[in-house]
């Protein structure tokens, strides 16, 4: 059957080849940037107006600088920095002074080696983790065999207050680390401030959640 819907990811061609690579390149029928043309030139304006523009710029000039050896052409780049510090760096970019961290009690430690790290460079951070509130489960409608800790009282995550605490602070830029499925979801719903991930979790990989990606056709092979 033939696809209609976009769909990037079963894209067939090599990158240098597509369309969305160069002008008139390669592409299969259900390919957005040929079907969406006109909405891409239209939206190109959203990027011009105030609130998104130097934000976009300063995200594309981090991307930039996240490689060396660009002089030496496009095949001889190399990596040149971890996610953290260009976490850090684009928040220098913009400006922000006050951060907001939204973590899980399970990288409570993580959270604390952040806290630190960011703070000593003169941010003034806010942070809230995630059974902030004490709320219990039950709220949720959770039997008690529906918990992790069976027959003892246990907070529920509260993605919706830790993004109302860090809202009510005014945060500038939020760090999200280690919540659960679902719960960086609502988080990112409800918070104000523009977010992005420092780590996600992944229990079994140590929040390394492509491992189990990379080793698709051995150890994870019955994900296939």
């Amino acid at each position: 059957m033939k696809e209609t819907s976009p769909n990037c990811a079963r894209c067939s061609f090599k990158v240098k080849e597509r369309a969305c690579s160069i002008e008139g390149g390669k592409h299969p029928d259900n390919c957005p940037t040929v079907t969406e043309l006109s909405k891409a030139k239209e939206l190109s304006k959203v990027y011009m107006q105030p609130e998104n523009f130097e934000f976009a710029r300063q995200a594309s000039l981090q991307e930039k600088d996240g490689y060396s050896n660009r002089e030496l052409g496009y095949e001889k780049v190399r990596p040149a920095k971890t996610r953290i510090e260009e976490i850090i760096e684009f928040i220098n970019r913009m400006g922000y002074r006050k951060i907001g961290m939204a973590f899980c009690m399970g990288l409570r430690k993580e959270a604390g080696i952040v806290e630190k790290i960011l703070s000593s460079r003169g941010l003034n951070m806010v942070s809230a983790i995630c059974k902030i509130g004490r709320v219990p489960k039950e709220v949720l409608g959770l039997k008690d065999d529906e918990k992790i800790a069976i027959g003892q009282f246990e907070s529920m995550c509260n993605p919706i207050l830790q993004a109302e605490v860090l809202n009510k602070q005014e945060t500038e830029f939020n760090i999200l680390l280690g919540l659960c499925v679902g719960h960086d979801s609502l988080f990112l719903k409800h918070a104000d401030a523009p977010c992005t991930v420092l780590a996600v979790k992944d229990r079994v990989t140590g929040h390394n959640p492509l491992a189990a990606i990379y080793t698709l056709d051995s150890y994870y092979r019955a994900l296939k």
